[in-house]
């Protein structure tokens, strides 16, 4: 941190102090915790130990600032001395595996980290034994001190200021830069996006000036309602296009994907959208201003009469305009109110399914609106019955079964279905899913996380976030006498033959339950093979279509891996065919705890297994985990929990957390040095995928940009 920002990190200290201290100006262990946010009762203990000179069991405002200052601005000696202080719990001058294995475990538990005692002794005899470098049974300063050298990252975190070190709340950095949207290199890496929204901008422009034009007669408010409802013509057929998701799907596979931005008609439906909501409120109010303007010369009718009756014969099917126009206005903004954001995210997915089903009837209401809609509605319109028809018969066809269900940690429900032999996808590719037994007539969309060359069954992950997700998990966590069956001593019969072979647990079920899918749907993942350097990031369960994408490419790796019949020696030839482009794959996956690492632990270890040979060029496949509840590197208190965790992994080859041989990091990644590294590498044009949260998205595409990598991200 900058001089400037240890000033601003001391003025907050002092602030919390005076706010908190009484009229003695001392603090004591409670008071200390609330003022630095330092929550785990070990660490706080210590720190407070230390920070009290005196001993006399508070602190005062001189101990405490004394104290930041030593570690402020005190050489790297002065540092690793107060870590040793720190771990040294008795303050006999060194450090016994009791003390070190009392602090690993504090670690651990700040880190939500959960081993078992085995590991946590495993972890505190591999640092220590390393560390006590005369065996004497004790680590002394010096011999922590020359251990830490064999970890140059730790020391390099030795010259960390006190506020990284303590860990408080985010300080405001008030740095002005150039805003992302007036950047070059933005406007270079979305070239496509932005000339499609100029194209479209221009031609609402030109049909409403077209309009107003031919409507001059009718006074000013009367041409502004013409032009914004000749502009609802076209956005309320061009929303429709958007979503025609077999359409597009088939697009992606031709030239088009080149011009047009494909991968980005999620968020154009969604600015479409709000056009609509914005002419139609205008177009409304301009009706209204119009009326009273006619009104001031002619009161023929009133307001509501105008409104709300079809007696002033306004439209083209028995003067319904009016009505109809009202109708509309508060159906278009149900619509966009139940498809924000907050509505989706909050676990509320079913408000904005069954409000979005209106859009049936705001089509008709158009039709009868607006002499001129069905003109603009009949090809599209004919191309979306096509597609509910063609997605009706597909999904009725071949009787899919969902035949095995894992519940896995985080509320995570594992679907194997029945793979019918007419469904062909690509990977990385999405299903709308019917289960009737959860309800009858909601589809809901999630990606494929089995591979195309795994012939018999699909697989589907749903994370529960929502009413549906929630019903889905505890359908398969009841017993199958309470789901299936009303028949008690059937069930009953049943139950006990199921305990007795054992086929069914908590956990793990086989069952035959009918449900209905419809697609599969491209998505922008559809790109990889066609890459140089693939950068697969996934946070949470946005790990599926990745699962999906990950197989397909070690199966084809694996057609390409060669063997030499005279000895053991592997190779993977770097052939670029049609097929797969690839040189490189860097798979990235975040996650919060340790727990959700074991939705697919058995197929990383897999991967890992395929790449058991060193290639002659480098990995084809490098896995990166990070465990953001983890306390990062650059934070004091987990120094000694990731040595040890380093060293019994190379004793062990395999890392303690997930259990596979890839090092987990802990905290978030460091997006800046992650894409230095791969860009240094010149594997090719790097492009970077990503599943999950909207928020972290952002953050990686402005990072995208600064390094000239295409971004995609997984909309549907």
């Amino acid at each position: 941190m900058s001089l400037d920002e240890d000033a601003r990190w001391l003025e907050w200290v002092t602030k919390q102090f005076e706010s908190i201290a009484g009229d003695d100006k001392e603090i004591d262990l409670d008071e200390f915790k609330t003022a630095l946010k330092v929550k785990e009762s070990f660490f706080a203990e210590r720190f407070f130990a230390l920070f009290d000179s005196d001993g006399s069991g508070s602190i005062s405002l001189d101990e405490l600032l004394k104290a930041l200052d030593l570690l402020i601005h005190g050489n790297e000696t002065d540092k690793l001395r107060f870590l040793f202080q720190v771990y040294d719990v008795d303050g006999s001058g060194s450090i016994d595996p009791d003390e070190l294995r009392t602090v690993l475990k504090s670690c651990l538990r700040e880190s939500a980290i959960s081993l078992p005692e085995e590991k946590l002794d495993d972890l505190t005899l591999a640092l220590f034994e390393s560390a006590d470098k005369d065996n004497s049974g004790s680590i002394t300063f010096e011999e922590l001190k020359a251990e830490l050298e064999n970890f140059p990252e730790v020391m390099e975190n030795l010259t960390i200021s006190a506020a990284n070190w303590l860990k408080p709340p985010d300080l405001e950095q008030k740095k002005r830069k150039t805003p992302r949207y007036l950047t070059r290199t933005y406007w270079h890496n979305n070239s496509r996006k932005l000339f499609f929204l100029c194209l479209y901008a221009l031609l609402n422009v030109l049909l409403f000036i077209i309009a107003m034009l031919k409507n001059a007669h009718g006074g000013p408010w009367f041409m502004v309602a013409k032009g914004c409802g000749q502009c609802l013509n076209l956005n309320c057929t061009f929303v429709m296009v958007l979503m025609l998701r077999r359409s597009l799907t088939w697009l992606r596979a031709t030239w088009v994907v080149r011009i047009l931005p494909l991968d980005q008609n999620i968020l154009l439906h969604q600015i479409v959208g709000y056009a609509i909501l914005i002419f139609s409120i205008v177009h409304t109010g301009a009706h209204v201003l119009n009326f009273a303007r006619l009104s001031q010369n002619d009161a023929m009718y009133q307001l509501w009469e105008y409104l709300f009756t079809t007696r002033p014969g306004i439209g083209w099917v028995n003067g319904t305009a009016s009505i109809t126009g009202v109708v509309l206005q508060v159906l278009i903004c149900l619509m966009v109110v139940c498809s924000s954001t907050f509505v989706r995210r909050s676990g509320h997915f079913e408000v904005f399914y069954w409000s979005h089903l209106s859009y049936i009837w705001v089509w008709a209401l158009l039709v009868v609106h607006c002499a001129n809609f069905w003109k603009w509605f009949v090809v599209p319109g004919v191309a979306f019955l096509i597609e509910k028809l063609v997605g009706i018969a597909v999904s009725r066809i071949g009787g899919l079964y969902i035949v095995e269900v894992n519940l896995l940690p985080s509320k995570v429900t594992h679907l194997v279905i029945k793979r019918p032999p007419f469904f062909h996808f690509k990977p990385g590719d999405y299903v709308y899913i019917n289960i009737p037994a959860i309800a009858k007539y909601e589809w809901h969309p999630f990606t494929i996380s089995s591979a195309p060359e795994q012939q018999d069954t699909l697989w589907l992950h749903v994370r529960s976030m929502g009413q549906w997700t929630n019903r889905l998990y505890e359908y398969f966590r009841q017993p199958e006498s309470q789901t299936i069956s009303n028949k008690r001593l059937t069930a009953s019969l049943r139950n006990r033959q199921e305990q007795l072979t054992a086929k069914l647990s908590e956990n793990h079920r086989y069952c035959n339950i009918k449900c209905y899918v419809d697609g599969p749907f491209g998505t922008p993942t559809r790109q990889i093979f066609a890459s140089e350097h693939a950068v697969l990031i996934g946070a949470g369960i946005g790990i599926t279509p990745f699962a999906s994408i990950l197989q397909s490419i070690m199966c084809r790796y694996r057609m390409r891996k060669q063997n030499c019949p005279n000895c053991n020696y592997s190779w993977c030839e770097t052939i670029k065919d049609n097929e797969m482009k690839l040189r490189k794959v860097d798979f990235i996956w975040i996650n919060r705890d340790q727990k959700s690492f074991e939705w697919f632990v058995s197929l990383l270890t897999k991967l890992e297994m395929d790449q058991a040979d060193e290639e002659p060029e480098g990995r084809f496949l490098e896995m990166h985990m990070y465990m953001t509840s983890a306390l990062s590197k650059n934070d004091m208190k987990a120094i000694g929990l990731q040595m040890a965790l380093d060293l019994l992994a190379k004793k062990e080859k395999v890392d303690s957390i997930t259990g596979l041989r890839t090092r987990t990091q802990p905290g978030r990644p460091d997006w800046a040095k992650v894409f230095q590294k791969m860009s240094e590498e010149k594997k090719g044009k790097v492009h970077v995928f990503y599943c999950g949260a909207p928020a972290l998205a952002k953050a990686i595409k402005a990072q995208c940009e600064q390094f000239s990598f295409n971004f995609y991200k997984e909309n549907f």
